[in-house]
């Protein structure tokens, strides 16, 4: 549990090197308890002195002034807890600082911990995210994450490309693990579970090296194509909206996410309509074979679903449902739920490409914020571009 000698200021260089991702943490009384829950005293130290791009231990004993038989085993720790990423290569090891979001945040409720205040950690990140970071997480026209839609559903006549097929990303990732979902961890914590019934534990799925970091240091378990596979169809039984990065290449994820627990989802009814990437589709009911039963309004997991605007209904049987366009993801979860046969997916108006790989993403949300300009110093630049580019190791 943390402890910084009794003051706010010893957080602050914390809090200003996590600022320097694309995703930063607004400051204030809440994220600082909840910074110091999370790191000791010399683990926010060394966090704060973190270059922004991978470093090995040689490099972070000169950034710290910390001995390598002080530093490595608070590494160790440090990435047990989730705080930094550990990346062996080439016979050297690398460590990378998390963000909070997407990163140590959700990390810290991807695990059953007995060395935190649980309950009080959820209570503190749900007041947080409310309060504070959803304007910084959801404010970049470029959106962190994206929907994928549930192919089985796209219309026949339309083109649906590799980076937009869950079962797909999986099969080229190579490595994918499971683990516990952390939005419904942290309501568990609250005394709240799934309305529909989505569990906790084995739901929520990581690709590539992320799979085999989570995995190495206890957060998911390693499973084979076929398991993941499953993973997806017991999401979909379930109705839940597949999410991931919102790139075309190597994402690190596919979230199961549903209405009642997922953070991303409650962005986008709290109004941030473009909080998530879409896909290249929208649902549309065909109000002849409407009966208005509502199992769709209760089915969608970003409340898209309402009674269709128009002339005063000549009678309650006459009302049927509608979709609102502007904030439905197109991810499909709704079709299989009328009976009535009346939702389909058909192509959206406006359909947008994701960046290639994450560094481009990164970039691409910094410009918007306008912080890979005159906010940073020429170094910090060379820094930002150099880890983004992947011109190392």
């Amino acid at each position: 549990m943390g402890h910084h000698l009794g003051t706010k200021d010893s957080l602050i260089p914390l809090i200003d090197r996590l600022n320097k991702y694309p995703i930063g943490l607004v400051d204030s009384d809440k994220l600082r308890e909840i910074l110091s829950l999370l790191f000791d005293e010399r683990e926010a130290f060394v966090a704060s002195r973190f270059p922004l791009e991978e470093a090995t231990l040689a490099e972070l004993v000169r950034a710290t002034g910390l001995p390598g038989a002080e530093l490595q085993p608070l590494l160790e720790t440090m990435a047990d807890k989730g705080l930094v990423m550990d990346m062996p290569y080439a016979g050297t090891t690398y460590y990378l600082l998390m963000p909070g979001l997407i990163g140590f945040f959700e990390f810290t409720f991807m695990k059953r911990r007995t060395d935190l205040p649980m309950e009080r950690v959820a209570r503190l990140m749900r007041e947080y995210l409310e309060e504070s970071q959803a304007k910084e997480f959801f404010g970049s026209k470029t959106q962190l994450t994206r929907t994928l839609a549930y192919e089985e559903h796209i219309p026949v006549t339309s083109e649906i490309a590799t980076y937009e097929q869950a079962r797909e990303l999986i099969r080229r990732a190579g490595t994918g693990a499971v683990g516990l979902c952390y939005c419904r961890h942290k309501k568990e914590h609250q005394g709240k579970t799934c309305a529909k019934g989505a569990p906790v534990e084995g739901i929520c799925i990581s690709l590539g090296s992320a799979a085999k970091f989570l995995s190495r240091r206890g957060f998911a378990e390693l499973k084979t194509e076929a398991e993941l596979l499953e993973v997806i169809d017991r999401a979909r039984d379930l109705r839940l909206t597949h999410v991931t990065d919102n790139i075309r290449e190597q994402p690190s994820f596919i979230c199961n996410c549903c209405r009642c627990c997922c953070e991303l989802m409650a962005g986008v009814q709290m109004g941030h309509h473009d909080g998530i990437a879409k896909t290249g589709f929208t649902a549309v009911i065909d109000p002849e074979a409407c009966d208005y039963c509502g199992t769709c309004f209760s089915t969608c997991n970003v409340k898209a679903i309402g009674l269709a605007k128009g002339p005063v209904f000549a009678t309650p049987a006459d009302r049927f449902a509608a979709v609102k366009e502007r904030v439905c993801l197109g991810c499909g979860a709704c079709i299989s739920a009328c009976e009535k046969g009346a939702l389909r997916l058909v192509p959206a108006a406006n359909r947008t490409v994701p960046p290639r790989k994450k560094r481009d993403l990164f970039i691409q949300i910094l410009r918007e914020k306008k912080r890979l300009g005159p906010f940073l110093t020429s170094r910090l630049k060379k820094q930002v571009l150099r880890f983004f580019t992947g011109k190392r190791g």
